[in-house]
């Protein structure tokens, strides 16, 4: 039984260090450990799993290590198996933050951190725009989350309380006053 978290543990931080890039590229490391190595499922089922990840919010190789972690040993399973597909960005980034302050006031990075600034951006306005269409954020109800944002930069306003203002407003409106609405 220990062997096999330690196994699957193991299989999974593998997979993490060579999946540290997004898209499609861990489908194969994935397949190539779970399906073709260790024979964990099937093909078919990891097809299928694939096809669900894919509309699941997140990093797929953690919500695939969770779904075969779960699979393999329930809970106990994709708490291991998802511990150990973080486990190489989360020590990629602590190495970066710990030597980082040493570079900080470099000429050449602050320039290179100048040009990434909008290509981030950039990444995060695409993201938000996907969401915004599959939650169905129109021109009518973009005011909420344009105000959100428009408290936090104007008047400094905490964001835990727009995401609490923001949820309890959902409720209400959800609750009392869109059911009158449908009437």
């Amino acid at each position: 039984m220990e062997k096999d978290y330690k196994t699957l543990f193991k299989t999974f931080f593998k997979i993490g260090l060579m999946a540290l890039r997004e898209g499609d590229a861990p489908i194969h490391i994935i397949k190539n450990y779970v399906v073709d190595k260790y024979k964990w499922i099937e093909k078919q089922e990891f097809l299928d799993m694939i096809a669900r990840i894919k509309n699941y919010p997140g990093i797929m190789t953690i919500n695939s290590s969770i779904l075969i972690g779960y699979k393999i040993r329930k809970t106990r399973g994709s708490i291991i198996a998802a511990f150990g597909a973080i486990l190489p960005s989360f020590l990629l980034i602590l190495l970066i933050a710990l030597f980082f302050h040493q570079f900080e006031h470099n000429h050449f990075i602050n320039a290179m951190f100048c040009g990434i600034r909008p290509a981030a951006v950039a990444l995060v306005a695409i993201s938000t725009f996907k969401l915004a269409k599959s939650t169905h954020i129109t021109w009518t109800n973009c005011w909420i989350p344009a105000g959100g944002a428009l408290f936090i930069w104007l008047l400094g306003v905490n964001p835990m309380w727009i995401i609490i203002a923001a949820g309890t407003g959902g409720f209400i409106y959800g609750r009392f006053i869109q059911p009158t609405e449908d009437k």
